[in-house]
């Protein structure tokens, strides 16, 4: 048993998912353990009903990492790394005197959770999470003493400019000529899935206002907390290494000339024009590291932390610069200092050659490795491009050197692998543009250093690349750049996806961490180098997806199927290809070995890049099948004017006189109190027999506009029924104070054909009798209702979408039928439980009761998506499978397996779909087509009875068609 087990990420992860069970429904045990904000947070990021509703949620890596940090955090009290490890990896720390004395250091006397998260799986949106946590927690758990420490503040560092970059652009939105745009952050563009509605506005206010850069941390007044974004350089008492590339394992130590530089005197320096600026700023470059020291709490994030901790060369363990000042940040603070660790490779390397080991972080609280997150999909596949000229020559893979070690140029090597992939490049750019115009490939060159990668430059010149089509990102090249210059080069290296050029990147290890590119297809690692961590952040740069859309899903899978079965993929959809080197062998026979990485060779199988991907577009004609969706975007209304009642058009009561109403006082029930036990009566009252009772005039008169009112606009019911066909009318605008005025001049003038007085000798309890009060709410509703007139303002205006907007469909050639009465030439069906969808794709186009139909794909005919409220009441959307056009009727189709009917989501979408079709069949019949819209939801076994039977399309779809329900009418489309 040893650290490298990760036996406390295991044991911690066991325990939180028996303790989350029941959480995607909102009773997990863990809801009872926390406090309620964190209670609110848990809810609206893994609850299913918030899930459904949204486009994009946590994937379960994420979710675990999550949820062992609160657990571990908060249910656990912050324990510190020993304290975890003897709640939940007893047994570990006892084998292993080296581990406690590892974790007795003052380094770890402070809460400290390690996520060990691959590359390109979305660590960011877990830091976002956790401080999203940790500061509502901290303003809203009302002072309680919960026996955890939440902060306000917060320090993340990043390893270098490229990851700090990000990092702004993650909280603080692009920079464009000066200023950042928040709308462009990861926060505000994925808000649904951060921050519930309740506390969105809060953490906006606070993330915006409370953001310090680098040059800030200390001098930006915040109020409320504080999140400061450094780069490690703070941390050591540097400035920015420019030579970023010579830092070759984690952990190096600083090279002199960098020591030279912290303790020289302060000096401007030329470069600066002498700029006093400059000199202010280095003279307060250590009060940075005092003011975070002076905070009473503080939450750090280390992203990519692995370049933080320790090495260890001939047995002495070396602290590096900015683990010191984390230690010295942390004095004091105990709990109050939490340290939370993100990296893909969590590790140090120890010894060489032979006896080169890995130790593992030993406060590893999640593992979610390469290997896992290749097989769920989260990144790109894996493949070795094996070329034949490669595998047949041997050849020397390092740069030509002369005697003294200067590089003259390249090998025979490194040009034979630089020609291998800028020929898969160039294959893959002319697949994927004929699938997507807009899907860019890119190939990344990783050089020996910054010497090689001009001659990398001078090979590409040489092959007929222009300099547009290449960019070099080293510290070479940003030494020869003016500042400006070089931020013009960084914006378009950060925008790399979206343009055609550059088609090639080149870098040392400048690129190594936090480039966050989708595109990146074709590796080239000229380094020879065989630092495992290396060589894992080198591959880390293609890992990210850039076919995300369902419709690839299927291809994906096949592809990783195939490779784990050691077989060639079928297509390079979202495929990283490496072009083999030697020095890498052994790191790629461990993943080929798990059937994690495939090989490829000169010609991929299935008819190139894409495989059996087709792109298909718009039919010659299509005008004729095309359906427009209406969407109604206002209604006619309906206005109610009143004209002034005139008392004497009220009629005056005269089925008894004053003196018998008189009389008739007071003869209602009466009621006598007996007592229990002795049979003694007491307390004689009356219940009037009116058909209402007051205790007094002014209550009658209030009570009378009451009822009047109610009577108008009809009472409310608990039949959803009856209340849909209430609801169909408007409500009577009554106005009740007039209402209540004119009641009581009818009561004192008209009522009794001449002047009454109803505070006379309680003369207003006459008021109270049942054929008096009848009257005077008959007379009072017959007059309101004939005052008002109601008359129709405006038209409806209604647009329409139509499925032509969409001008191109990706879909597998092998699942997609060709048809004709659609305005795509082909259409897809599903590769798993398909069937169904095929077969009613044949059966319409061949059926002449079928004018147009058409398969909706929901990720891009979104617009056809209709809402409905789930089964727990929260809002979701969901499209139909199909939209079939009649001589008479448009349907909109949903095909249903055996068994799936029933499900009460199901039933919600057919009352939402049903209502929606009854809104449109209200409008005038040009504006919907001149057809009548219903809904079908159509089973798998009325289908194939229906179809065997040799019956008409139209006759089933009519037959099956649901009838308008009567509950609530949902009046938009979206």
């Amino acid at each position: 048993m040893s650290v490298n087990d990760l036996t406390l990420a295991k044991n911690l992860t066991v325990r939180v998912n028996d303790l989350c069970v029941g959480l995607e429904t909102g009773e997990a045990p863990i809801l009872e353990m926390v406090t309620g904000v964190t209670r609110d947070l848990l809810v609206w990021w893994f609850s299913l009903s918030h899930i459904d509703a949204r486009e994009f949620n946590y994937h379960p890596g994420q979710r675990q990492a999550i949820l062992n940090a609160i657990y571990a955090h908060e249910v656990l009290k912050a324990p510190l790394p020993k304290d975890l490890y003897a709640e939940l990896a007893a047994d570990e720390l006892l084998a292993s005197a080296g581990l406690i004395k590892e974790l007795s250091l003052p380094k770890n006397a402070h809460p400290k959770y390690c996520m060990k998260m691959a590359t390109g799986t979305g660590k960011t949106w877990v830091l976002q999470a956790l401080l999203i946590w940790q500061y509502l927690n901290a303003k809203h758990h009302d002072g309680q003493d919960t026996g955890t420490t939440f902060s306000t503040n917060f320090l993340i560092v990043a390893p270098g400019l490229i990851v700090y970059d990000r990092l702004l652009v993650a909280f603080l939105g692009k920079e464009h000529e000066g200023k950042r745009n928040f709308e462009t952050s990861d926060l505000a563009k994925f808000q649904s899935l951060f921050v519930p509605d309740t506390y969105r506005q809060e953490i906006f206010s606070f993330v915006q206002g409370a953001v310090a850069t680098k040059e800030d941390i200390g001098r930006k007044v915040t109020g409320g907390g504080l999140i400061a974004i450094t780069n490690w350089h703070l941390l050591a008492g540097l400035e920015e290494v420019l030579n970023e590339e010579t830092i070759v394992d984690p952990g190096q130590a600083i090279e002199p000339d960098q020591v030279v530089e912290s303790v020289f005197p302060l000096r401007p320096g030329r470069s600066a024009g002498n700029d006093l600026n400059q000199l202010d700023q280095k003279y307060l470059s250590g009060s940075e590291l005092q003011y975070l020291a002076d905070l009473e709490s503080l939450v750090v994030f280390n992203d990519e932390a692995h370049r933080i901790h320790a090495v260890k060369k001939a047995g002495e363990t070396t602290e590096v610069e900015w683990q010191k000042s984390l230690t010295y940040i942390a004095e004091g603070k105990g709990k109050h200092f939490v340290q939370v660790d993100f990296s893909a490779t969590p590790y140090n390397q120890i010894g060489s050659g032979m006896s080169l080991t890995k130790a593992m972080f030993p406060h590893i609280v999640v593992d979610f490795d390469l290997k896992t997150a290749m097989r769920a999909g989260l990144v790109k596949s894996l493949v070795l491009d094996k070329r034949k000229e490669i595998a047949s020559l041997e050849l020397d893979f390092k740069a030509e050197r002369d005697e003294k070690g200067k590089v003259i140029g390249l090998s025979d090597g490194q040009r034979v692998m630089l020609r291998a992939g800028l020929t898969k490049l160039k294959k893959l750019e002319e697949d994927f543009a004929r699938l997507d115009p807009l899907r860019r490939p890119k190939m990344m060159v990783m050089c020996e250093d910054t010497d090689v990668s001009p001659h990398v430059e001078g090979f590409f010149r040489s092959e007929g690349l222009s300099n547009e089509e290449f960019l070099r990102v080293d510290s070479g090249k940003k030494d020869e750049l003016k500042k400006d210059d070089w931020n013009r080069v960084r914006e378009r290296l950060f925008d790399v996806d979206r343009h055609p050029e550059p088609r090639v990147i080149i870098s040392v290890l400048m690129l190594r961490e936090g480039f966050d590119v989708n595109n990146i297809c074709v590796i080239v690692p000229l380094r020879s180098t065989q630092a495992q961590i290396l060589l894992e952040q080198t591959i880390g740069r293609g890992l990210r997806l850039m076919w995300r859309e369902a419709e690839y899903t299927d291809t994906k899978i096949e592809n990783r199927q195939l490779i784990r079965q050691s077989k060639e993929p079928n297509s390079l959809i979202d495929v990283l290809s490496i072009i083999e080197h030697p020095a890498f062998m052994e790191f790629y026979a461990e993943l080929m070995k798990e059937g994690l990485v495939g090989e490829t060779t000169d010609e991929t199988p299935g008819g190139g890049a894409t495989g059996d991907l087709i792109s298909v577009g718009l039919r010659e004609g299509y005008e004729e099948y095309d359906i427009g969706i209406p969407f109604i975007l206002e209604e006619e209304e309906e206005t109610v004017s009143r004209k002034d009642i005139a008392l004497e058009k009220l009629a005056s009561f005269e089925g008894f006189t004053l003196a018998q109403l008189k009389n008739l006082v007071g003869k209602g029930d009466k009621f006598t109190s007996h007592d229990v036990e002795t049979g003694k009566m007491f307390g004689d009252y009356r219940v009037d027999g009116g058909i209402m009772t007051a205790t007094g005039y002014n209550d009658y008169i209030a009570r009378l506009v009451n009822r009047v009112s109610l009577m108008l606009t009809e009472p409310l019911t608990e039949s959803k029924r009856s209340y849909a066909n209430m609801a169909k009318f408007p409500y009577m605008q009554i106005e009740k104070p007039k209402l209540a005025g004119l009641a009581d001049r009818y009561i004192r003038q008209r009522l009794f054909s001449g002047e009454f007085a109803p505070l006379e000798d309680e003369n207003w309890r006459m008021l109270l009798l049942d054929p008096v009060a009848t009257h005077v709410i008959t007379q009072l509703a017959r007059a309101i209702m004939a005052a008002e007139e109601t008359r129709i303002e405006g038209e409806t205006v209604v647009n329409h979408r139509y499925l032509s907007e969409v001008a191109k469909l990706s879909m597998r050639e092998s699942f997609s039928v060709e048809v004709v009465k659609c305005i795509y030439p082909r259409l897809p069906y599903p590769s798993q439980s398909g069937n169904l969808e095929k077969n009613f794709i044949l059966w319409a186009d061949a059926d002449s009761t079928v004018d147009a139909f058409c398969k909706i794909n929901e990720q891009r005919h979104h617009f056809t998506r209709l809402r409905y409220l789930k089964d727990d009441g929260l809002p979701a959307f969901y499209s139909p499978d199909f939209v079939v056009r009649s001589k008479d009727c448009i349907y909109l189709v949903e095909t249903k397996a055996k068994g799936q009917i029933s499900h009460p989501n199901v039933q919600r979408k057919k009352m939402a779909a049903v209502n929606w079709c009854a809104n449109i069949n209200r409008l005038p019949a040009e504006k919907r087509g001149n057809r009548e819209w219903h809904y079908v939801l159509l089973s798998e076994a009325t289908f194939y009875e229906w179809r065997d039977k040799n019956a008409r399309m139209a006759e089933m779809l009519d037959f099956a068609r649901l009838r308008e329900q009567t509950g609530a009418v949902q009046t938009s489309l979206l």
